[in-house]
């Protein structure tokens, strides 16, 4: 996966967030997207998400096949998000089965050995909605981990984690570093003390 950003912009009203940022960012390579409270560092992940436009210039994806069209991108890159809503209806074994019936699992993780890392095994029966904020944000992150997707979009990823959640998230995503693009928007240094490229948006103000 290749994404090439090209002096892409976001502005509220009349201010900009960030401004005539570019920049090409490949498969293999760790983007840590740093910068004070309100700088845009989560605004940055959605719109290389798609999930908001750019008010000014233009992103493109492209793998060894070419352009990806734009009704593929969603299957090539994953997000994970503080304000990511999961179904609280479901249990755990359904909610899994939902998002597996849409995306394609990760050949190279063990859903099952992740879901024992991350200590949350047993609750497969248990409704999401009595699942505290951590095991919701494990949740999120072994989503990311266990589907094949070729970028991985992280804002504050360890939010709600405790020591140990910490140490799990550490021992993977530096072994997902190797072969995937990873963006993640943090100021703290031990979620993205790893990355090969630091993005800081009070640089394309």
């Amino acid at each position: 996966m290749l994404i090439s950003l090209d002096s892409i912009g976001k502005k509220f009203n009349q201010n900009w967030i960030f401004n005539n940022l570019s920049g090409q960012y490949e498969s293999g390579k760790s983007v840590a997207v740093v910068g004070p409270n309100g700088s845009g560092k989560s605004t940055l992940i959605q719109v290389i998400a798609g999930l908001m436009p750019a008010s000014k210039g233009t992103i493109s994806y492209s793998n060894e096949n070419g352009t990806v069209p734009d009704d593929e991108i969603y299957r090539r890159l994953i997000l994970v998000t503080p304000t990511l809503e999961l179904i609280e209806e479901f249990t755990l074994s359904e909610f899994l089965k939902f998002h597996f019936s849409m995306r394609e699992p990760d050949p190279d993780q063990s859903l099952e050995t992740l879901l024992k890392e991350a200590k949350i095994a047993r609750q497969k029966n248990r409704y999401l909605k009595h699942f505290s904020s951590g095991m919701k944000q494990r949740l999120k992150l072994i989503l990311a981990f266990a589907t094949s997707a070729e970028m991985l979009l992280l804002d504050e990823p360890t939010s709600n984690l405790d020591e140990q959640g910490i140490d799990w998230y550490q021992e993977k995503i530096n072994k997902l570093a190797k072969k995937k693009l990873l963006f993640i928007a943090s100021n703290q240094r031990y979620e993205h003390d790893f990355c090969d490229i630091e993005l800081n948006l009070l640089d394309f103000k």
